[in-house]
């Protein structure tokens, strides 16, 4: 998909900043608390990760760094190879972020972008096949920065 805005607009400030953001990832977590696949390998209290998640996205998405600022580098497959990520969990977290975009109301053709680099990003933390999943090695733990 081409950008669907100009050079000097960024994602972040076509879906209406951090307000948008926040409501993204409240609708996002609510699904995740919920997903049979995700549940077992997130911790109960998903406030910690749901604020890292919010940084991770602003910077993401084109606005302020806050995620560099407090925790470095996203290096995110690194951060995520403790957690066994399979093709499952991907499209099943996925889900839950389509399901988000859209109760946010992020419209296309931004949603549209926005969910294909998630995707590429998604495909790409995947470090376990299906078959392997069996129990996870640890749970995505709130004190891991």
């Amino acid at each position: 998909m081409l950008q669907p805005f100009a050079p000097d607009q960024t994602p972040y400030e076509l879906i209406g900043g951090a307000e948008t953001v926040q409501r993204l990832v409240n609708a996002f977590y609510k699904r995740v608390g919920q997903h049979p696949d995700l549940k077992p390998i997130f911790p109960e209290d998903l406030t910690p990760v749901a604020r890292r998640q919010y940084k991770f996205l602003t910077q993401f998405f084109g606005g302020p760094p806050l995620y560099s600022q407090e925790y470095g580098p996203p290096m995110l497959r690194a951060r995520h190879m403790p957690f066994p990520i399979t093709p499952k969990r991907a499209w099943a977290w996925l889900s839950c972020m389509s399901e988000a975009l859209e109760e946010a109301g992020i419209e296309e053709p931004i949603r549209g972008f926005l969910f294909e680099r998630l995707t590429m990003t998604a495909h790409h933390m995947i470090n376990t096949p299906d078959d392997e999943e069996a129990a996870p090695r640890k749970s995505i733990d709130p004190g891991r920065e």
